[in-house]
């Protein structure tokens, strides 16, 4: 099978939908001819198993970057189109363009029609957006995929389009080894984008209820500043007298954001909403146990053992934070390879790769519905 991925970027301060494509192309690369177009950007992941194109960006290049498209569709001929990201006008039109030439086109929103996110700029951005091109992209495709059983639901009672389904995001379990040993470093870790939704700020708050009990311990915020919220957070950290505690390394990645998981007694995201949460997932398979909150889709973290699914409050991740300082690294070991036997069970970019290739399959009429597709 052919198969063709659309993203608008995929710099590494793309954030989790770059991170989701370099992810998936890992397996999806392996059992099918794969090939993704983006456009030009400075600091690019490197993606495996896939063959890179670029077009240009831009309303103003929108006719260039439409000739550009077209004849990659004629070289390529792609049994299917799968489109990543909404809002941004290409990826609409790279809809359009594909349906014109009679291919079946997939959308993954990652996120992006949720209510909340659908409520940001509503009146300046979102509807015009969705008047122009947005809800007849998602109306044209042949399908839309969902990364978790919330935005599934979430996709249905907008009803833009009857056929949504549910694959989750994956992770490469193969090359991760588990940390091997859960001695206790006296050290948390937060890594993803410094936004206000990610929820570093709420650690901070949390953080500051607690403080008489971190003597010794030394917390990682780590991401790249994508919005200039850095400053916020360095003020707040020296409001609350946490300068000599907390460190902002910036942007890791690479061996060096592995290190940072395994070093980790804890890993916490006090995210607003998340429609997976790549960074929860890969501490989880290095056998850190996970504080979250319940706007992300990871009850997993109770059902397993494995973490703490909580409030999106200061007060209780707070709690949570000081529930794992009682536990003895005994606790600590169980927990951590508890959820490292989640993500490998349910996760692993293998298996989603796998999922993907049925959902392809079904709509070029090649395999009946997979049973964990949803409509």
């Amino acid at each position: 099978m052919v198969v063709l991925h659309y993203i608008p970027s995929i710099d590494q301060s793309s954030g989790g939908v770059g991170a989701y494509l370099k992810l998936l192309a890992h397996s999806l690369g392996k059992i099918s001819e794969l090939h993704i177009v983006s456009h030009h950007s400075e600091n690019e992941l490197k993606i495996e198993n896939s063959a890179i194109h670029y077009i240009d960006h831009g309303l103003k290049n929108l006719l260039k970057a439409k000739r550009q498209f077209m004849a990659l569709l004629d070289e390529i001929r792609p049994d299917v189109v799968h489109v990543n990201s909404c809002w941004e006008p290409l990826s609409s039109f790279t809809v359009f363009w594909a349906k014109s030439k009679g291919i079946p086109t997939v959308i993954t929103p990652h996120g992006m029609l949720e209510p909340w996110v659908m409520a940001k700029n509503h009146w300046k951005k979102k509807l015009p957006a969705m008047i122009l091109y947005q809800r007849k992209a998602l109306k044209k495709a042949d399908a839309l995929i969902a990364t978790a059983e919330s935005e599934r639901k979430n996709l249905v009672a907008l009803d833009y389009n009857k056929n949504v389904q549910m694959v989750p995001n994956g992770v490469i379990v193969d090359g991760t080894e588990l940390k091997h040993s859960w001695k206790r470093n006296k050290q948390l870790l937060y890594l993803g984008l410094l936004r206000p939704n990610k929820g570093a700020g709420v650690l901070l708050d949390a953080l500051s209820l607690i403080k008489d009990k971190l003597e010794g311990y030394k917390v990682i915020v780590a991401g790249p500043d994508t919005e200039g919220y850095l400053s916020v957070l360095k003020s707040k950290s020296k409001e609350y007298g946490l300068e000599d505690i907390v460190t902002f390394p910036g942007g890791v990645f690479g061996d060096e954001k592995w290190k940072l998981y395994k070093e980790a007694d804890i890993f916490v995201l006090p995210t607003l909403n998340e429609n997976f949460g790549i960074v929860i997932a890969e501490a989880l398979l290095c056998g850190t146990p996970v504080i979250t909150c319940k706007g992300a889709p990871w009850q997993g973290l109770v059902d397993n053992s494995c973490g703490w699914w909580v409030d999106r409050t200061p007060k209780d991740v707070a709690n949570a934070i000081l529930s794992s300082f009682v536990c003895s690294e005994e606790d600590l070991e169980k927990k951590g390879k508890r959820g490292r036997e989640y993500v490998v069970d349910n996760f692993s970019s293998d298996i989603v790769a796998n999922k993907m290739i049925e959902v392809y399959e079904w709509l070029l009429g090649n395999h009946e519905k997979p049973d964990f597709v949803y409509c």
